[in-house]
């Protein structure tokens, strides 16, 4: 049996990609175990679905200054020699990235070891991590055609995200049920992230009056952010994070407003549903989802809105109008080429492991 390990963490969106992956993984019958931090997101998703988790030392490397960039090196370094020691006990075939810091000391501990790796780069640009992990791995997956330019020639490979595929056989009545909802109004679904977004919460939450009148809203605000006095108000349902019935929830959007997250806005092209990107802004992040929405909005898919230039009147008849020209944004999804990125991605995994 052929041995895999998967690595990525931080973040939802370094680990879903990685869950897309396991019924085709075990279909060809590879041994899978991953690495990821002591106690990020990705530990609790990958031990629901039954895979060996084994947890290393991980430090964030960040581009400005802060004290923690004394030390966390170290917890690099120690992340290295654990992830070493994990390769000559796991002995794997091959290497399989989404990114992350954890994955860092992963990819370099593979190339040490002789171990082939695959790095899969979601946004249009390589983020630090992986800008340090790719001179070490053999092949270097990508999302969108304008990423290949900055990958190394020989290395890059265009496969699109991998999607879920219980994504796309979702029951819009069981969420209509689970969320109280009746037939009569169209339905948005607000994302902020796996974490959430203030701003986005907030925005909404003051929007609520009016959005009411026209939409029955789902809501996913991120862990501690249920704002408690809004628990029974008819037409808005709120979720910390939503796990199995998110195929359910997605089915029954008819526009969905979210960040800009690479993964996120695949799942929203495979799935063919309208929505408005709010990227996080370069006072948050490197600008990655900035790039990511302007890609989405050239070809078509999406409307894009920066969140330093929301008022609520803007935001509110962008949202009125996004949902009336829903169809065009469908037709153009409709007409683009979406890769079957499994399949791409796991033919790349087992050509790379022999």
């Amino acid at each position: 049996m052929k041995k895999i390990l998967l690595t990525g963490g931080g973040t939802a969106g370094h680990v879903t990609p990685n869950i897309a992956l396991l019924p085709r993984l075990r279909e060809s019958e590879f041994d899978i175990s991953y690495v990821g931090t002591y106690h990020g997101i990705e530990k609790q998703l990958i031990e629901e679905q039954n895979i060996p988790y084994y947890g290393i030392s991980s430090g964030k490397l960040r581009r400005y200054f802060d004290l923690k960039n004394l030390s966390d090196p170290f917890k690099v370094v120690k992340g290295i020699g654990q992830s070493i020691r994990l390769m000559r006990k796991l002995k794997p075939d091959i290497v399989f990235s989404k990114g992350g810091f954890v994955s860092v000391p992963v990819i370099m501990a593979a190339k040490f070891c002789h171990v082939p790796s695959i790095i899969h780069e979601s946004d249009l640009t390589p983020g630090l991590a992986n800008k340090i992990a790719i001179p070490n791995a053999t092949k270097v997956c990508c999302n969108f055609p304008e990423t290949l330019q900055y990958l190394p020639e020989g290395k890059a490979v265009l496969t699109g995200s991998p999607i879920r595929s219980e994504l796309l056989t979702g029951n819009k009545e069981r969420a209509r049920k689970l969320c109280g909802f009746d037939n009569q109004k169209p339905v948005l679904f607000i994302i902020g992230g796996s974490s959430g977004s203030k701003f986005i919460n907030d925005t909404i939450r003051g929007l609520l009056p009016e959005l009411l009148k026209t939409y029955q809203i789902i809501h996913m605000c991120g862990k501690g952010n249920i704002e408690e006095s809004l628990n029974h108000t008819a037409g808005y349902k709120q979720f910390e994070y939503i796990g199995t019935e998110l195929n359910d929830i997605f089915a029954l959007a008819d526009l969905v407003i979210s960040r800009a997250g690479a993964n996120s806005i695949c799942e929203l092209l495979a799935l063919k549903k309208p929505n408005i990107l709010i990227p996080l802004s370069t006072n948050a992040s490197r600008g990655d989802q900035i790039l990511n929405a302007q890609s989405f909005e050239k070809q078509g898919f999406s409307v894009v809105i920066e969140e330093e230039v929301i008022t609520p009147n803007k935001f509110l008849n962008m949202i009125h109008e996004t949902y009336h020209n829903k169809e065009r944004y469908i037709h153009a999804m409709q007409t683009s080429k979406v890769y079957d990125s499994v399949e791409k991605i796991v033919s790349l995994i087992e050509e790379v492991a022999k």
